[in-house]
This record gives C-alpha cells, structure tokens and sequence, in this order.
C-alpha cells in the first residue's frame, strides 16, 4: 500500500545530489534561514487537496548544490491539522538528506518536542539553535554542547536575521548528509512505553513486512501506539494486519490502565516531560530577565490597553495604506498615461488601426495593465512591507492574543485578525495572508470575512460617492451595516461549516527591531504571487470587458439586468452595467458610471445627481461595497481555496449585496 506520496517532491529530491529540510515552528526564524540560504529562486507545492504549500529551491553553497525544502511552520508532526500532515508527508516522501529543525532559545522547552518526535521517526537531524542573542539579553545562556550529548545530534547556536551561524549550521547539515550522520541516542520514555515499542517492533521484525517510508519499526510502533491514522490503515491492509493490531490493543490497553489516560495523550505528555527536562539540563539562568519584555506584552496584550494600542496601529495602517497608496497609485496612473500609454496607443493604431480590434486591445495593453500597475504597487507591495514590520518587531503575535476570544465567535482564532485587517487595504494581500490558518475552514470563513471587508478602492466609491453627494454620516453607515452583515455571515457560517476552530498555540516572540533586508526579501517574496497570479487574471478580464463594451454588447446586458436592477435595487439600468465592469476594478464603478449615463442619457450628465437621488447613491454604494471585490480577488480565492470554492464566495457576496441593497431601498422608500 502506496501512503499518499507527492511525485513533484520525489522529482525534485531525485535530481539533486543534497537536501536539506527546514522545519520549526512559524515564529522561530526558519522563514529567515529560507530566505538566506535560497535567495529568490522559489517555486512551491502542493498536496491535492491541500493549500499549505511547501516551498522548494535550489542553493550553492561552497561549491556545492544543495536542494532546501521549506516545511509548513508547525509544533509538532501529525495529522491533526492540515499544515502538520503536510510537513510530515512532505518529509516522508522527499527523505531529505539533513533536516534542519530550528528552535527557540528564549522558549527551549516548548521547541524540543518536535526534535524529539523526529528522532522519534528516526531521522536525520541537526538543530539550529535561534535568538540565543534574545535569550542572552532575557538572562539565559544555553550549553549547546551539552544540549546535543542529550539529543546525539548536531546543535548550532544561530541568529538567524542577521545570518550568525548559518554558515556553520549548512556545514553541519552537508557533513549528516555526507557521512550518515544522525543521532547517538533515541528518545527514551517510562519502562512500560518503552518495553511496549519493544514489544510491538519485534513483532514487526518478525512478520517480515516491508515498511511504510522506510522507517525503522520502533518509529512504526510509536506512530501505532499514537493511533496514527495513516498508519493504522497501512496496517489493516497486511495479511497479518489483524494480528498487530490485535497486539497493539493489548498493549495500549496495559498503559491507558496503569496511568489513566489515553495511550496517545501518555506518550505526548512523556515526550513533553522529557523536553522540560533537557531544557533544565542546559539551561542556566546568568541575569534577571529584562522588564520592558513583559511590560511590552503586558501593553499589548491587554484588553484595557490592547484594544486602544490596536486601533490606533489599524487607524496608521488604514491611513498609510489609503493616503499614501492613493498618492502612488496616482503617481504611477500619470507616469503610464505620461509616459507608456501614447506608446501603446500609437503602435496598436498603427498596427490595427481605429478600429474595434484596435480598442478592445487597448483594454487589455493599457488599461488593464495600467490598473494592475496602480493596484499591485500603491497597495499590495504596500501593505506587503508594512506586514513584514509588524511580524519583525513580534507585534502581530501580541494582536493574536488579543483578538482570540473574539475571533472564537466566528470559528476562528488570533491568527484571523491581520488579514481581516489588511482587507481594509486590498483584498488580494489579505486572503493570501490567510495562509496562517491552519485548516481549510478557517481559511474559508476568513476568506469569506475578507471579500466582504471594503478595501481601499470601495473606501473610494464611498467617499467619492456616498460622501460627496449624500454626507458623511451615510457614508459611516455603510461601514457600519457592512460590518453588521460580515460578523452575521460569520456568525452564520461557524455554524454551517462542519468541523470547529483549532486553539490559538505560539510562542510568546520577543520584540525586537526589524532587520531592513530581511523584511525587503519576504516583501518581495509576497508581491510576487501578485504579479503572477493576479496580474494575468486582471488582463485577460480587460481584454473580455473592453471586447463586449466595444462592440456594443453591453447594452444587451440591460434587458435581463431590469428585473434586478430596476425592480429589485431601484436603480437606472445603467448602474447594473457599472457593477458587472466593476468586477474588474472598483474604483472604476464612479467613473464608468457617469461613462456610461452620458453614452445613456447625454452630454449633459455631469454628476450623480443628474440620474440618481441620494438614495439611489446610497443604494449602489452599498451594492458596490457588499459583491465580491474584483477579478483579482476570485482569481486569488481560486488559487488558495480551489474554482469551486471561490465561485460559491463569489455567488454568496453577490446574493448579500442584491439582498441588503433591495432592503434598503424599500426602507428608504418607507
């Protein structure tokens, strides 16, 4: 029996001489030790059916190629939450020479369960040893060389954002792969656990079966005892399957007695104790622990003072994003039309002429480039830096904290709250950032919770429409019936989806002051899933909607659209045809809408108020506000949740926007 393997990941372990694994919890610098030993050379993979991705590149160092393989930030290995099954599959199947596992030193009890579980699984390790610099200035000082007699493996002391160790720490890695060399010890527990994996792997020895990713049969016999369901199923499928599992029973059954607890949750706790108790072993307490830590944590993480902290970080981010997004996203607009623009226009009417070739094509090659230009730039790569300072300095750790019992009500947990946040600024970014939830569910209903937060080109509808024409008050109930509407939805689907949230677990990361090229690199690391992704989705929508716009095919839309539009929204049957084109930016709703009201109703139409009442502005501003963002958001929700996911968000804010729109408009009719 073949147990999930990935043949991408064999592919690219196949044709390199060396690999290394990266493995750790999210917040203990591997991303940082990634970064230096890649560069920018990364493409990723992926499970079917999973959105976790493991990032895969090539490196030379000293001559020498080396693959590295990025595993999902996790504690531990398993298969209770999607990121955790990935990291252990991912292992299983690329068998890296070397895995690199990186751990905390300011938190050494807490990171050495995942070590342990590897050693456990019998492979090759060498630890790198991270923020010994933060541990030093908390007043502890770790014995490395003592750490690794403990463990039999390689330990490297590392500070990984300023590139301290990691010379030594691949040097280490090269030498594991080179000469085998792997741990002087297994991890060894209570008698009774350890005569049963005795037990249990003679057993396995002497039924002769070949096992599952070559792994030794005391790491099958823990995963057996742990109740592993990969390998449990490996199991049923022998023809002497019964019997093991029979045996397997037997003896889980002696330890659930002795120590009243689960067998599973035994061997977790025994493999906890022994972590406490190496870290006792090597660690030494050499000064009083500085205050500021904790009066920081203290500052952020509660509600008294949190809350306040927050809001006036979301009101900078919010206003950095809009102000100084708005400004580049004009600069570069007139730098285009200045500069690129007569260009384009000039070769493709040469080429073409005036004709509805011509201009379809001019759709795509100027406007389409033009507003993925103003959109990923101003906003994306914006917001993408202002989170690379957040996650530097270790304050959206204390934001996770904060807003956990909150986010528990719609099914999710701290984690939620950035990219909700970040929604704020541009949709694409924020479901991207979705990625930090563990299990698909979360990431559908923050997903989902992010389609419907007003990003800063609907901010633009609203005040550029609501605003000016209505008053502001009305356009601060917008906000407020959006929100309304967000936390029901949910609310809603909490309740709907099967499964429920995971619990919030992170290490308490210190503060401390962002390294400049670091946060550069996970910068661009981000904006490129937006060049690649998005911006491609964007241009081909362009080519689509300039092509029905310019034949004349538009205005069929107005038949089928009255029902709707007219009779549902109470709206011209022009502002229907403004959403549909609004798929592809929103700001341009404002423009097309007056666009099309002169083509409609004349030159005279100068304004909204020309062709609509205020009600009917506050109407479509909602309606605007309310259905799925752009293109490029569905194009983004496609690649993190799947077609069919993202086209159900997309129907179900579509169905909100035309429910809450004609609901209003019978209230303001009353």
């Amino acid at each position: 029996m073949e147990l999930g393997c990935h043949s991408g990941i064999k592919r690219w372990k196949e044709r390199l001489p060396v690999t290394f694994a990266l493995a750790g919890n999210p917040n203990v610098g591997k991303s940082s030790v990634f970064n230096w030993l890649t560069g920018m050379g990364v493409m990723t993979a992926n499970y079917p059916g999973k959105t976790v991705e493991v990032n895969l590149a090539t490196t030379h160092f000293r001559d020498q190629e080396i693959g590295v393989m990025d595993l999902p930030g996790t504690y531990a290995l398993g298969s209770t939450s999607e990121d955790q099954w990935v990291a252990r599959q991912a292992l299983l199947d690329a068998q890296p020479d070397a895995i690199l596992v990186i751990v905390d030193a300011t938190n050494l009890e807490r990171n050495l369960y995942l070590p342990l579980q590897l050693l456990d699984m019998g492979l090759p390790l060498v630890i790198a040893l991270n923020l010994v610099d933060e541990a030093l200035r908390n007043g502890l000082r770790i014995d490395h060389v003592r750490l690794a007699k403990f463990l039999g493996v390689p330990v490297v002391p590392t500070v990984a954002i300023r590139g301290q160790g990691l010379d030594r720490l691949v040097e280490m890695g090269l030498q594991a792969a080179r000469v085998g060399l792997t741990r002087a010890s297994t991890p060894r527990y209570g008698r009774d656990i350890e005569e049963a994996l005795e037990e249990l792997a003679d057993l396995l020895v002497k039924e002769e079966v070949l096992l599952p990713w070559g792994l030794p049969p005391r790491a099958i016999a823990i995963l057996l005892l742990e109740e592993d369901e990969e390998v449990l199923a490996w199991t049923r499928a022998l023809p002497e399957g019964e019997r093991i599992l029979a045996k397997v029973r037997e003896v889980a059954s002696g330890i659930a007695e002795r120590h009243g607890e689960p067998t599973p949750f035994r061997i977790a706790r025994e493999r906890h104790g022994l972590a406490g108790a190496i870290g006792a072993q090597v660690e030494t307490r050499v000064s009083v622990p500085s205050k500021t830590q904790d009066r920081l944590w203290r500052l952020t993480t509660s509600p008294t003072t949190g809350f306040p902290l927050l809001a006036l970080a979301l009101a900078g981010l919010f206003a950095f994003l809009f102000y100084i997004g708005d400004f580049l996203s004009n600069v570069m607009s007139g730098l285009w039309g200045a500069s690129l623009s007569p260009v384009i226009r000039f070769v493709i009417q040469l080429a073409f002429g005036q004709g509805i070739v011509s201009k379809t094509l001019l759709w795509g090659f100027d406007a389409g480039i033009n507003a993925a230009l103003s959109v990923g730039i101003p906003y994306v790569l914006t917001f993408y830096l202002i989170l690379s300072v957040l996650e530097d300095t270790g304050y959206l750790n204390s934001v996770a904290f904060l807003t956990d019992p909150f986010m528990h009500k719609l099914g999710l947990h701290g984690r939620a709250a950035i990219p909700l946040v970040a929604g704020a600024g541009c949709n694409v970014p924020a479901i991207m950032g979705t990625r930090v939830l563990a299990t698909m569910r979360e990431r559908i209903l923050a997903s989902t919770l992010v389609c419907l937060m007003p990003c800063s080109a609907r901010t633009a509808v609203i005040a550029g429409a609501v605003s000016k024409y209505v008053g502001w008050g009305p356009a601060v109930l917008i906000y407020v019936i959006v929100a309304g509407i967000g936390f029901l939805s949910g609310w809603g689907l909490n309740r709907i989806l099967p499964g429920r949230s995971t619990g919030l677990v992170m290490e308490m990361f210190p503060f401390r002051v962002p390294s400049f090229p670091k946060m550069l690199r996970r910068t661009w690391y981000r904006f490129k899933d937006f060049l690649f992704v998005a911006t491609p989705i964007v241009l081909i929508g362009s080519f689509i909607l300039g092509l029905i716009y310019e034949t004349g095919f538009l205005w069929v839309f107005t038949v089928p659209l009255q029902p709707v539009v007219e009779g549902w929204l109470g709206l011209p049957a022009v502002a229907g045809l403004t959403l549909i084109f609004a798929v592809l930016r929103k700001e341009l709703a404002l423009q097309l809408l007056v666009a099309l009201a002169v083509a409609k109703y004349g030159s005279g139409v100068t304004d909204l108020l020309q062709f609509m009442d205020k009600g009917q502005i506050f109407t479509y501003a909602l309606v605007n506000t309310l259905y799925i963002p752009c293109i490029a958001t569905i194009a983004v929700l496609a690649k993190e949740l799947g077609w069919r996911r993202a086209l159900l968000i997309s129907a179900s804010t579509i169905l909100l926007a035309l429910l809450a729109g004609g609901i209003v408009h019978r209230l303001l009719i009353l």
